[in-house]
């Protein structure tokens, strides 16, 4: 019979400020977003790489460009990439993302 030990995989200290709606700060709008499927995103907001595939466009600042500026609101919201809708808000990816920005601290 053979024992396996397992070590314990450490989890970093995240915020735990509530994430609403209106604390958001879209944080994952300047994340790299691959289009993985047809959610209806208008072509003006896709980049096509020299490869061919398709990301949601970035502007200089670095934002998503369907990202409004002053609302931190999706413009798109009703076609938003797959991987968007997936994102979850307050989720340990979307907290560790706001961590990096130091929205929230750690």
């Amino acid at each position: 019979m053979y024992l396996k030990m397992y070590k314990a995989i450490k989890i970093e200290n995240v915020s735990q400020i509530e994430v609403t709606c209106s604390t958001c700060k879209a944080c994952c709008c300047r994340l790299e977003v691959m289009l993985i499927s047809d959610t209806g995103v208008p072509v003006e907001h896709i980049a096509v790489d020299k490869w061919g595939g398709e990301t949601m466009l970035r502007l200089d600042d670095g934002w998503c460009s369907a990202l409004d500026r002053d609302t931190y609101l999706c413009t798109i919201y009703e076609n938003r990439p797959w991987i968007c809708r997936e994102f979850e808000m307050g989720s340990y990816d979307c907290r560790s993302e706001r961590a990096v920005h130091l929205i929230d601290p750690v």
